[in-house]
């Protein structure tokens, strides 16, 4: 009897801190839970003017309107987007009607559409969402000399498009003043969604609630083994 004393404590503690694990991974499920549907509840709210000193923290995926003459310079960010596979985001400056220079992410084009369509009208209307995009890390090439890169890192961007710090993604883009009329929007836009956010919480606690499972099978069986040895 003395000799299972130790695996029967192991199996419990071992399986309490394995059942703590999973259900800690639930109270984030339901905190990363609460955390998309506020960040969904502000995408989707009407939107407002360009706030005059935008702040990372408190305006990410603030909706906002705002009307102006598109620069006509564009950087073109290679993406891949499921559902219509590789291309480019088409990013440019946009000088907006009191005078302030933005930029707007207009949305993806494919491959072989690498080009200014937009080169053909004055002026258009944004609505989107104020973003400012977490994917750069020390992997990211630097830019191509073709005016190809490889991320949205704001300051980058704004630098190369000698702009302000602050990235609208289209939602609604409205042409205005045409010089040439187009059939279509030359973009599809790529509104803004919690969906791009990985939550895996619900994942991680199925993984730690098996790993228990299987520690306590092991454990029943590490002291069936010690008492097969003492009969």
């Amino acid at each position: 009897m003395r000799k299972i004393i130790f695996p029967i404590l192991l199996g419990i503690v071992g399986c309490a801190i394995l059942l703590a694990l999973g259900v800690w991974q639930l109270q984030r499920l339901q905190w990363k839970t609460a955390v998309l549907a506020e960040i969904d509840t502000t995408i989707s709210a009407p939107a407002v003017a360009i706030p005059n000193a935008p702040n990372p923290d408190a305006d990410q995926f603030k909706p906002v309107t705002v009307t102006g003459r598109l620069a006509g310079k564009p950087l073109y960010v290679l993406v891949t987007i499921e559902g219509f596979g590789p291309g480019y985001r088409y990013v440019d400056a946009l000088k907006t009607d009191d005078g302030r220079d933005v930029m707007v992410d207009l949305g993806w084009v494919p491959l072989e559409q690498l080009g200014n369509p937009f080169s053909k009208f004055h002026r258009i209307e944004v609505v989107g969402n104020l973003h400012w995009p977490d994917d750069l890390d020390k992997w990211t090439p630097d830019p191509d000399p073709k005016g190809i890169w490889f991320t949205r890192d704001v300051p980058s961007i704004a630098a190369g498009l000698a702009s302000e710090e602050v990235l609208i993604v289209a939602r609604n883009v409205q042409l205005l003043d045409l010089v040439t009329p187009l059939e279509t929007y030359p973009f599809q836009t790529l509104p803004l969604d919690s969906g791009a956010i990985k939550n895996d919480h619900l994942n991680y606690a199925i993984t730690w609630f098996m790993l228990a499972l299987v520690w306590v099978m092991m454990t029943g069986y590490l002291i069936f083994r010690i008492r097969q040895e003492d009969r």
